[in-house]
């Protein structure tokens, strides 16, 4: 049985918006920092990056519950990602909203480095190599996310800030690819 739609360009656009929100505020400093800066950027964070993939998490948990998709698949690792992504998201947000202590973003960007190490290799091993792509620059992020957390270091958010911007521009691919290979029946590589 074929599966259906699967909402895969919804939590990378939300994701990839994100990164280029945060990611271009980091690497800028622009606009310099403020209580309202933050209140912006922490609602950006709970809707874009949060809710569109915890979404997607989801659907994607429903469809592996309907469809008995059962591992080794793919699929199961993307609902584990998407999830996962998609609270943290939630959490960073609120984080950055309230004005909370960012140094415990350090310890939190230790089990993300391992989510995204595990998803790298699920998807290089299935061949999917558009995404594994994406899982390896997640890791680089959540390197950089570390001691830019931890050491509270403009150096190393500024470093974090530009692999969300590279990672932005690779979800931006992922979001075409996903949406013209369904809407227009191209073979783009996803």
């Amino acid at each position: 049985m074929a599966l259906p739609l699967l909402p895969l360009a919804v939590g990378f656009f939300g994701l990839g918006t994100g990164y280029f929100v945060y990611g271009g505020w980091e690497v800028s400093g622009y606009p310099s920092s403020s209580e309202s800066l933050n209140k912006s950027l922490g609602e950006w964070g709970i809707w874009m990056p949060g809710f569109m993939q915890f979404i997607t998490g989801v659907i994607l948990w429903t469809y592996i519950a309907l469809f008995r998709i059962t591992p080794p698949n793919s699929i199961y690792m993307a609902a584990v990602a998407f999830t996962a992504y998609g609270v943290h998201w939630f959490a960073l947000g609120l984080n950055k909203h309230y004005g909370g202590d960012i140094r415990v973003d350090g310890y939190m960007a230790i089990a993300f480095l391992w989510i995204s190490i595990i998803g790298a290799l699920v998807f290089y091993n299935v061949k999917d190599y558009p995404v594994g792509i994406l899982f390896t620059l997640l890791a680089l992020v959540y390197i950089s996310d570390i001691p830019a957390s931890l050491l509270v270091s403009k150096t190393w958010t500024r470093i974090k800030g530009g692999f969300h911007l590279i990672t932005g521009v690779w979800l931006m691919y992922l979001t075409f690819a996903s949406i013209v290979n369904f809407a227009l029946g191209w073979t783009l590589p996803l």
